[in-house]
């Protein structure tokens, strides 16, 4: 067994591709229609036939109170892996995303934590 697909709930389908393609790196893997909203998966360059990630309308109605308590406690809707936090926290930043948290080094591990423009706290994250 593996992970197949991840979601992330976006409060606009276009915007949120527009800064996960732009911004992250990410591409384009899915499009389907459904009416109001689409089918919309992305896939790392690095990977394209690896994990997808759905960018996920967040219409039902309990998705916005669970994604406003997250964003108030501090915690990451998600974690994508980076092979060096400073570096990939520098690019962002100089490309105007907002960071919560800066790079935190805890052991082998270091983190940091932004925000995506639709809704959530990402981690980047990159371990020893």
């Amino acid at each position: 067994m593996r992970i197949h697909l991840s979601s992330v709930f976006v409060d606009d389908q276009e915007k949120a591709l527009r800064f996960y393609t732009d911004i992250l790196g990410f591409v384009k893997k899915t499009e389907v229609p459904l009416g109001e909203h689409r089918w919309l998966t992305l896939v790392s360059p690095e990977a394209p036939d690896g994990t997808e990630l759905l960018l996920e309308p967040d219409g039902h109605p309990a998705v916005k109170p669970y994604k406003t308590a997250l964003v108030d406690d501090g915690i990451p809707a998600t974690s994508f892996a980076v092979d060096d936090v400073h570096a990939e926290f520098g690019r962002l930043r100089a490309l105007g995303v907002h960071f919560t948290q800066e790079p935190l080094e805890m052991g082998p591990v270091t983190t940091a934590v932004f925000d995506d423009t639709c809704g959530n706290l990402i981690q980047i994250v990159h371990s020893e």
